[in-house]
């Protein structure tokens, strides 16, 4: 019994399977009720370690304050100061290294009701957290949880659901994801520049000052991306923040690139500078920002049908702005998969996660 040839569509649902369904959770041993983990500020929690061979393919959680207290005086930034790491196969180095709440699809430590196909925040208000990216592993799988809250204690729930396999085949990558900041992004000072011409003006011809969204060497696919923006720019002009056209760099192939988009809102599958909701199964703008495009924005695009494949690297950009003038808050978080091992990366300190507003 391996990880087999069948999918999870509606068609396959027939194909009769012999694989072992498994799940660990935070049920109360004691037959109680208190069906949670208790997490402490500093506290690093082992929510799973998993032997043998294996495929995540459902993750619930949810977590709220022990002592909600009032907004004003509860910590609102939790979920950027909860981390999640998950290791496959023993390695050394986590695979999956982000702030909760990003990992989840959604940034600025924020919530809100949002269905995708892997990803989705279910009612009330968001606060359940739900991934069915597949997730196959080899030997193990540990799943840690590290809060670096200062003075909130928080209840955290959850489900890791997984089959178990004898032994789970070749040929399948690990699933990875990583988050990344640029705040403020390497832009320019508008100066005596038009609105227009700082909006629309210029050109980039090599790329390099896009902001990075993955970076990775090794062979694998990119599956998509949540990207997050707050607009930094205090004007009562048209403050449109995207314009910036996507920009994937396959095997260290030199400029232009393979796949090059045409705007922001474009490689969202969005258009006409977007301020709407808007949530689908493989893209969405789920935070559109304030009036002017103020504010905090969040968006996802999930390369589910479209995988895009790297043999030895990639490197998945986005202009800030047209030609890079835009100095906005810019967040992401990247998913993908690959052979292990893959090249180590790491996550910015607490202070630096924080949202600005």
């Amino acid at each position: 019994m391996t990880y087999g040839q069948y999918g999870s569509s509606l068609r396959d649902l027939p194909r009769l399977r012999s694989h072992r369904r498994r799940r660990v959770s935070s049920w109360d041993r004691s037959g109680g009720n208190d069906d949670r983990v208790t997490v402490a500020p500093g506290e690093t929690v082992t929510l799973a370690d998993i032997r043998g061979a294996g495929s995540v393919n459902h993750i619930w959680m949810t977590v709220a304050p022990r002592d909600p207290g009032t907004p004003e005086s509860g910590d609102r930034d939790f979920l950027r100061k909860l981390v999640l790491r998950v290791f496959w196969d023993d390695n050394e180095h986590p695979s999956v290294l982000v702030p909760l709440g990003d990992f989840f699809g959604m940034g600025h430590a924020r919530t809100a009701n949002f269905v995708s196909a892997p990803l989705q925040m279910s009612p009330q208000d968001g606060k359940a957290f739900n991934c069915w990216f597949h997730m196959p592993f080899g030997s193990g799988a540990r799943f840690e949880l590290t809060s670096e809250c200062e003075e909130e204690v928080l209840w955290f729930y959850y489900y890791i659901d997984y089959d178990e396999f004898d032994e789970l085949g070749e040929g399948l990558g690990r699933f990875h994801a990583q988050w990344r900041r640029e705040t403020p992004a390497d832009g320019v000072d508008q100066g005596a520049m038009s609105n227009a011409e700082y909006l629309f003006g210029g050109s980039n011809l090599d790329g390099a000052g896009n902001y990075v969204i993955l970076e990775a060497e090794g062979r694998g696919h990119y599956v998509g991306c949540v990207l997050n923006v707050t607009n930094l720019r205090r004007t009562s002009d048209w403050n449109w923040y995207g314009e910036g056209d996507d920009m994937i760099f396959i095997d260290g192939e030199a400029f232009p690139p393979s796949l090059h988009g045409t705007g922001t809102e474009d490689y969202f599958n969005t258009a006409w500078c977007p301020s709407q909701s808007y949530h689908a199964p493989y893209h969405g703008l789920t935070l559109p920002g304030g009036e002017n495009w103020s504010g905090q924005i969040s968006m996802y695009r999930f390369h589910v049908e479209d995988p895009v494949p790297f043999t030895t690297s990639i490197k998945v950009t986005i202009e800030h702005g047209h030609a890079n003038r835009r100095q906005d808050d810019l967040s992401s978080v990247a998913y993908w998969y690959q052979e292990l091992p893959h090249q180590p990366f790491t996550l910015p300190p607490v202070g630096a996660r924080l949202p600005i507003l």
